[in-house]
């Protein structure tokens, strides 16, 4: 017995009383659990080290090694035939350079041959990774334990690598030991776990079963650490801002509400950590980011979860353009590691039926152009734009009457009809938005005279989806002050209610800050491109589902 494996004491052994609707399988699980215990080991482990992945432990292969052991054991039963009164000492010696692993993983198959027993594990490395667990070579102790697995037990095994005749690269296991006894039969075979809402509730059995699940969370945590990265060098500091908030700002977005005892006072959560950010601007720091969770009390569907995960980054004496810069060199770096890990390439990455080209220079287009090729007028058409907003059912009037601010109309026809123009194919920057759409945002200087006087923002279109934002921030705080409360008038009394003016900021902005260019992007949704997942809901290891109705 491995020295990792103590003898449990009687007293340690699992004497449960089993509940009566226990489901047959499940019963049996319980009892092959029990005659585990009865061999002396712990069915749910102990601390294990020098394990490798399943994947390294492949790697670790060595032909030559193999072929000198099977060689050397094939001269030595060759020598044995002909002298069968040979001592052991008097026969060729065995080689055995081997790589010897111990690895860890989920049974995912289980064949008993009798005095040989076939596994094959599964880890977050790797689909499926052969043992063979011999009655000859393998320790007693373990080769009983083999014989009382279950699929979807955690087990450790250890021993020297070969090849299989069939070509399999197999460990070939002289120690065997339990690490955690799964009670619950896996999904049928041929079915799968195919429910959608299941795989989303019980995210751990989706992970056991789809092997893809657990490499989109890997990705995804592997693009985290590209980015820092990427912006460590380009001297960015990552920072830390409130969560719990007594104003929600830097956004037009619908909060949650809380209730903090102790100051007995309401608070929001975050819906974005853009105001505070520019504060450490105005404090001095030059170049901040932060990965911040947001919460947005708004709809769910396939690209918005309520919990959502984004990049924000500011620059000072940076623009828009500056922006523009940083946001595709980052996009592409990230592109390259998805490439990598995927094994697809930058410049033709799948999402669905698109095949999507980041290693190129990324498109432009104006607002106002996109705009004029959609509905066929300019953007300071206003009554045609009220008339086409009519036609087509969309509200242009609050629930007073009073109409709508025209930059409303304009921007829901936008949104509904010029952006469907963006080939989802081509990563697309849209740029010079309206300055009333964009408050905190710099106003373009030759647009102020305009009848729609333009900002300097643009919005990143990918696959069909907004990824995120970037301005040349405002910093002049009368007129910060204005548009706050511009924004704040002409649209309907639902909407306006989550529109805020926030008086720190405008102080903030009264101390001096930088010019500066500003940033956010949608991290949930950069994921779901570069791992080729349709829906937020894959990028994310637990999103939010409605209760069920036993919870």
């Amino acid at each position: 017995m491995s020295k990792d494996t103590p003898k449990i004491e009687s007293s340690q052994s699992i004497t449960t009383d089993e509940p009566q609707d226990l489901h047959r399988l499940e019963l049996q699980r319980r009892s092959n659990r029990d005659d585990i215990a009865e061999l002396g080991l712990l069915p749910y482990g102990q601390r294990t080290d020098g394990l490798i992945s399943l994947a390294d432990a492949h790697k670790a292969y060595d032909e030559s090694a193999d072929s000198a052991n099977k060689e050397s054991n094939q001269a030595r039963k060759a020598a044995k035939r002909e002298n069968p009164e040979a001592a052991d000492a008097d026969l060729p010696a065995v080689i055995d350079d081997r790589p010897r692993v111990k690895v860890a993983g989920r049974v995912v198959l289980a064949r008993d041959n009798g005095k040989l027993i076939w596994l094959n594990l599964r880890d977050y490395s790797s689909d499926a990774f052969q043992l063979a667990v011999s009655k000859r070579d393998c320790e007693e102790q373990g080769f009983a334990l083999g014989k009382k697995l279950d699929v979807g037990d955690i087990v450790i095994a250890e021993g020297p690598l070969t090849r299989t005749n069939t070509g399999e690269v197999t460990c070939w296991v002289d120690t065997l030991t339990p690490a955690s006894k799964c009670l619950i039969p896996p999904p049928e075979k041929h079915a799968g776990l195919t429910d959608t809402e299941l795989r989303y509730r019980q995210r751990y059995l989706d992970m056991w079963v789809n092997p893809e699940t657990t490499r989109v969370f890997m990705l995804r945590s592997k693009m985290m650490q590209t980015l820092r990265r990427y912006l460590d060098q380009m001297e960015f500091v990552e920072v830390e801002t409130p969560v719990l908030q007594t104003q929600a700002g830097g956004a037009a977005a619908r909060p949650f509400f809380t209730h903090m005892n102790a100051l007995d006072i309401e608070l929001s959560l975050r819906i974005a950590p853009e105001l505070y950010l520019k504060r450490l601007l105005v404090g001095g720091m030059p170049r901040v980011y932060e990965v911040s969770r947001n919460f947005r009390n708004e709809g769910l569907d396939k690209s918005h979860n309520p919990e959502f995960t984004s990049l924000e980054l500011y620059q000072a004496f940076g623009n828009y353009e500056t922006m523009m810069e940083i946001t595709e060199g980052l996009i592409r770096e990230l592109a390259v590691l998805a490439g990598s890990e995927t094994g697809s390439e930058a410049g033709s990455m799948p999402f669905g039926d698109l095949s999507i080209d980041y290693a190129g220079g990324f498109e432009k287009i104006s607002y106002s152009e996109l705009y004029k090729k959609a509905m066929g007028f300019e953007i300071d058409e206003i009554d045609k734009a009220r008339q086409e907003a009519t036609k087509r059912g969309m509200k242009t009037k609050s629930e007073d009457g009073t109409p709508i601010a025209d930059i409303f109309v304009i921007n829901e026809l936008f949104e509904e009809v010029a952006e469907a123009l963006i080939d989802p194919a081509k990563p697309t920057f849209v740029v010079d938005y309206p300055a009333a759409l964009s408050p905190l945002t710099r106003p373009k200087a030759d647009t102020l005279n305009n009848t729609i006087p333009l900002a300097e923002r643009w919005d990143l279109f990918i696959g069909g989806m907004e990824i995120g934002p970037a301005y040349t921030e405002l910093n002049d705080p009368d007129i910060q002050e204005a548009k706050f409360r511009e924004q704040l008038a002409g649209v309907d009394d639902e909407e306006s209610t989550f529109r805020n003016y926030d008086e720190d900021f405008i102080n903030a902005l009264k101390v001096g800050m930088p010019p500066a260019g500003g940033l956010g992007l949608g991290i949930d949704r950069l994921v779901m491109l570069l791992s080729n997942s349709r829906t937020i809901r894959d990028v994310l290891p637990f999103p939010m589902m409605r209760p069920q109705a036993n919870s």
